[in-house]
């Protein structure tokens, strides 16, 4: 389930970029077709178009990234590591072991 949500995240990630940079700025920056897109729609009725748009697919984000939050902090049973070692004090000391002897060559 985690990962279908992520595909659609994603998704959702990409057509926010390509909308957001569709738009055109007050500055002149990034504005792709600074007329009226073709006669498609008039320059004032594209701005609201992608605005709502823009904003309905930040809201679609932010769902989908709360989602994914509380999916990956319930899903797991995963502990953290420093739960496995034992309490200071709760061990035997450890003897150090004999050094190695030299092996002695068979026949001598």
């Amino acid at each position: 389930m985690q990962e279908v949500v992520l595909v659609v995240h994603l998704l959702i990630t990409l057509a926010l970029i390509g909308v957001v940079l569709v738009q055109k700025s007050e500055g002149g920056g990034l504005g792709v077709g600074g007329g009226t897109m073709g006669g498609f729609m008039t320059a004032r009725g594209s701005a609201n178009l992608l605005t709502r748009t823009t904003a309905v697919l930040a809201a679609l984000f932010f769902c989908t990234s709360l989602i994914l939050a509380i999916m990956a902090g319930t899903g797991s049973s995963q502990k953290s590591i420093f739960d496995k070692l034992p309490a200071p004090g709760s061990e035997a000391p450890v003897t150090p072991a004999e050094p190695a002897k030299p092996a002695v060559p068979v026949g001598q």
